[in-house]
């Protein structure tokens, strides 16, 4: 379990579970109103099985999942910069006073873009939040460019 897609791969900490190669790294905890995410001290490979566990709602109702930044090819790449990070640091409020545990951090995009203060607002980023605030909402809608 190794070095699970870490070999020098910039990361997107928001990745869809689909992706090759992708990992889970954190569970959603929390509420509806206030999820929250708890970090796996390793991250686990995805799998069809571990897939299957979700049911019935989606993996990324429960699973927060990472996999090789797709750069250009994200709706949310600017060319230079994941603006998803830049708009989670801008408008999101910090939900916690120290780093998270975080088992991707060394090669997360957000943390290699934005440092600290990135961290300091995952917690609060749900990948599929069927019930997200008007902020949250306004975070994840991307940017056209």
């Amino acid at each position: 379990m190794d070095n699970i897609n870490t070999n020098k791969t910039t990361l997107c900490p928001s990745a869809r579970p689909e992706i090759a190669d992708s990992v889970v790294f954190g569970l959603i905890t929390g509420t509806v109103t206030e999820p929250s995410v708890a970090y796996l001290k390793q991250p686990i490979p995805v799998t069809d099985e571990l897939m299957a566990k979700a049911s019935p709602v989606t993996p990324t109702e429960i699973f927060r999942t990472a996999a090789a930044c797709a750069a250009k090819g994200c709706q949310h790449f600017d060319s230079k910069d994941c603006r998803l990070a830049v708009q989670i640091v801008e408008k999101l409020p910090a939900v916690t006073e120290k780093l998270p545990p975080c088992s991707i951090r060394r090669d997360c995009r957000w943390w290699q873009q934005e440092g600290k203060a990135a961290c300091m607002r995952c917690p609060q980023v749900i990948t599929d939040n069927y019930n997200p605030s008007e902020l949250i909402h306004q975070v994840g809608t991307p940017k056209a460019n």
